[in-house]
């Protein structure tokens, strides 16, 4: 992006350099930090950075902006109900949002993504430990069977045939990159789709599919989009990239340190509560601080962290008990924040992106993404499910690609730069964006319909089933959940 900026303004000695500054700096080639900090830095205050940019490459916030961001997230958080039941959900209002700043010139997009790994990474940790951890494996054992055919069949047909459709449509790609826009598109967002899994017409148990296919998945498809990133750095000849194999072993180690850091926190936390030693207002906060532990506990230990914090959540949601989900409630809400900034980044970043770049063929994989990609391979997995063509449909249509999706993209733009991901960003960014529209826009209308034709026919064989949190959704009855008491 900086390198055809310069060239359009009339520069002519402009290179693009694989692997950006990150990997100049790497490779102890010199630098000039043309801005010391605060202390060294003698501009008024009212027109510095915010925070302080450091080089041409990295992101540009002023104060301005910084008051505007806050205040859009204030005023959501004061008329969210009432956009919602216009179909205004808070990925179409803060992505084009952060493109309304970027068009002022209010934010600048960075041409190398390392400032932006921070805001990522900690979103990918804290959102694959809350989705894991409000999944409780004791209240799933009745529809057992329809997760396991979704989560094993479902979506492992589903990133093979992404990873057929992407080698063919983009060959340029080559078989990792190909890989990883499929892994990278695969998982689903059912904040997307509000009125689908929060309206009392559509069944209970199918609220609760959608619900939890969205929560497991993106942590499922972790290893495979790690994988398909070394993969990518090793064929491409990357310093120190260390291959597929190195990243196995990685994964391994992942699941091993999240699982044991998990389970003691919530074993810890649980046996802490029966003896009434625990502060209820500071438990929150002290999952959030399990959430990073696992994280940075399996990087201390050379293993992949964003498996850790998700095998982290599963463990610690089958260690706290009854009253473990109503303490994840805080971190809910602070992955709910940092989620509201990446979608802002991504309509400051992304959207100029897919405007300049894309193409019939980008356009193409992302409508069969979102239709034949996700669809056949949830009817094939529904085969002796017990689902009716239309609840399959129904399924196979409400599997929105969100916010995974983008810190995927963001991830592997960071780790490969822009030279490789170019493409494979465009074609990610193109394919949530059509998301956020087309599934915003029928989710509620759909659901209904469906509903009214579901009520018609016989009801559910064992009753209804109590639902399962959504991710940056308040949960109903305000969380009181922790009131239970520990068997």
């Amino acid at each position: 992006m900086a390198a055809a900026t310069l060239k359009k303004l009339g520069f002519a000695d402009v290179a693009n350099m694989t692997g950006g500054f990150t990997a100049w700096k790497d490779a102890g080639l010199p630098s000039v930090d043309h801005h010391a900090g605060f202390s060294g830095d003698s501009a008024p205050v009212s027109d510095r950075k915010w925070p302080t940019t450091r080089g041409e490459g990295q992101v540009g916030l002023d104060t301005t902006a910084v008051v505007l961001v806050m205040a859009a997230i204030v005023i959501w958080a004061a008329v969210s109900a009432r956009l919602e039941r216009a179909d205004l959900t808070a990925p179409i209002v803060f992505t084009a949002y952060g493109a309304a700043l970027a068009g002022l010139g209010l934010v600048n997009g960075p041409s190398s993504p390392e400032t932006l790994k921070p805001l990522v990474e900690v979103t990918l940790v804290w959102v694959l430990f809350t989705d894991a951890a409000r999944v409780r494996v004791p209240d799933l054992r009745d529809d057992a069977g329809r997760f396991v055919r979704l989560l094993g069949v479902g979506l492992p047909l589903t990133v093979l045939a992404g990873w057929g459709l992407a080698s063919w449509l983009f060959p340029d790609l080559g078989v990792w990159l190909a890989l990883l826009v499929a892994a990278a598109l695969a998982p689903t967002d059912a904040a997307l789709g509000v009125p689908v899994v929060t309206n009392p017409v559509v069944p209970s148990r199918i609220r609760r599919l959608i619900t939890v296919e969205s929560g497991l998945n993106d942590g499922i498809a972790t290893p495979v989009v790690m994988l398909a990133i070394a993969g990518a750095a090793s064929a491409a000849g990357f310093a120190g990239a260390e291959g597929p194999g190195k990243a196995l072993v990685e994964l391994a180690v992942g699941v091993a340190v999240g699982v044991a850091v998990g389970f003691i926190g919530g074993w810890l936390l649980r046996w802490t509560r029966r003896r009434g030693w625990a502060a209820e207002d500071f438990v929150g906060v002290a999952v959030l601080a399990l959430a990073l532990a696992a994280y940075a506990s399996a990087l201390t230990l050379h293993g992949n962290g964003f498996v850790a914090a998700f095998c982290g959540g599963l463990a610690f949601g089958a260690a706290a008990g009854p009253r473990g989900p109503s303490e994840v409630v805080f971190l809910e809400q602070a992955s709910g924040l940092v989620s509201l900034l990446v979608w802002l980044g991504f309509g400051a970043i992304a959207v100029p992106m897919i405007i300049d770049r894309v193409s019939m063929s980008i356009v193409a994989y992302a409508v069969l993404s979102l239709t034949l990609v996700r669809m056949v391979p949830v009817a094939l997995a529904s085969i002796g499910a017990g689902l009716d063509r239309q609840t399959v449909l129904f399924v196979g249509w409400f599997g929105p690609r969100g916010l995974a999706s983008l810190v995927f993209a963001l991830l592997a733009l960071e780790e490969l730069g822009e030279a490789q991901m170019e493409e494979a960003v465009v074609i990610i960014a193109l394919t949530v964006f059509l998301s956020v529209l087309a599934h915003g826009a029928s989710a509620a209308p759909l659901a209904s319909r469906y509903g009214a034709a579901a009520s018609t026919r016989e009801p559910e064989p064992s009753g209804s089933v109590p639902d399962v949190p959504i991710r940056g959704l308040p949960r109903r009855g305000g969380g009181r959940a922790a009131h239970n008491h520990d068997p």
